[in-house]
């Protein structure tokens, strides 16, 4: 039996990107190759600008985490890794007050992925590390494609010990919580199809892009009364935290919960609970709470989406 298959080509990252400053940080700068190198890394990235100077110096790509805001730089590199990058990645990441720190190399030496492995086992929770390679490959007479490889990483199992070791006994909790509803949303195919669970932490909620700043989808707990929910959150844009609080009945309507509207000094939207989900002491329950605001984020997504939000 003939098969009619080809083989693949791995192409010079030069011929494509003669210069990386001109062509290499340029291309990965879109917003659509930025989404690409954001899936790799675990992490959802908003450009802000790009030859970010930094005294004297300048990092390729200076962005921000989707969410939370924290600051990321990213430097590339269209050779091996050396000291002098390290030296600049580590200098540029202290110049800009970078939480999350992404070196994209064309390889890695074992020195180099050494000594990423050690910053992540010794900076606290706040901080990680990716030593990520870029490739490019062909089929044939294709067009070459990227491929980003992630080689080195931080170990956010080892960083959640390490923090909940200073949290208060409810904060631990959310914490728990938060790191089984990672673990059943990237479990849950047509959730991941949509949305991006973000790494545990102790807060009382965990956001959901939807691929704006305007808004997003925020999932919730409350330890203290015994309950979980879900919001639709406007964090400046009256506009729109106006536009959801007036369909506040369709959004019932679909998730089948009371609608809470809230209208502050800048956030505004609509929040929703439902009683009798106690979470202290009650861990086997988890996942069944959690699958529940799984579901609900999907229906809110979709509500969002009809009504052009």
């Amino acid at each position: 039996m003939k098969y009619n298959l080809d083989k693949l080509k791995k192409v010079n990252l030069r011929d494509v990107w003669p210069h990386e400053a001109l062509d290499f940080t340029k291309w990965l700068s879109a917003e659509s190759n930025l989404a690409m190198l954001s899936s790799a890394v675990g992490i959802e990235l908003e450009l802000i600008e790009t030859e970010s100077s930094v005294g004297s110096f300048n990092v390729d790509i200076y962005a921000q985490e989707a969410g939370t805001g924290r600051k990321v730089i990213i430097e590339n590199q269209l050779e091996d890794t050396n000291h002098d990058h390290l030296g600049k990645v580590i200098t540029y990441a202290a110049g800009k007050g970078a939480e999350v720190v992404v070196w994209v190399v064309a390889r890695a030496r074992d020195e180099h992925r050494q000594a990423i492995e050690w910053l992540n086992q010794h900076t606290d929770s706040d901080f990680g590390f990716f030593l990520v390679e870029i490739e490019l490959w062909s089929i044939g007479d294709s067009l070459p494609a990227p491929r980003f490889n992630v080689v080195e990483q931080p170990n956010e199992w080892t960083k959640a010990i390490k923090l909940s070791e200073g949290l208060s006994e409810t904060e631990r909790v959310k914490l728990s919580y938060w790191t089984k509803y990672r673990e059943v949303a990237q479990a849950t195919p047509e959730f991941l199809k949509v949305f991006d669970p973000q790494k545990p932490s102790k807060d009382h909620w965990t956001t959901l892009r939807c691929g704006t700043s305007a808004y997003h989808i925020g999932l919730l707990i409350d330890t203290r009364h015994g309950r979980i929910g879900i919001e639709f959150y406007a964090p400046d844009d009256k506009e729109i935290g106006h536009k959801a609080i007036d369909n506040a009945d369709l959004f019932e309507e679909r998730l089948g919960l009371m609608a809470t509207p809230f209208d502050a000094k800048k956030a505004s939207g609509l929040r929703f609970y439902k009683d009798g989900c106690k979470i202290k002491n009650n861990e086997t329950a988890w996942p069944r709470f959690i699958s529940e605001q799984l579901e609900w984020a999907l229906v809110m997504k979709k509500l969002i989406a009809e009504l052009g939000l």
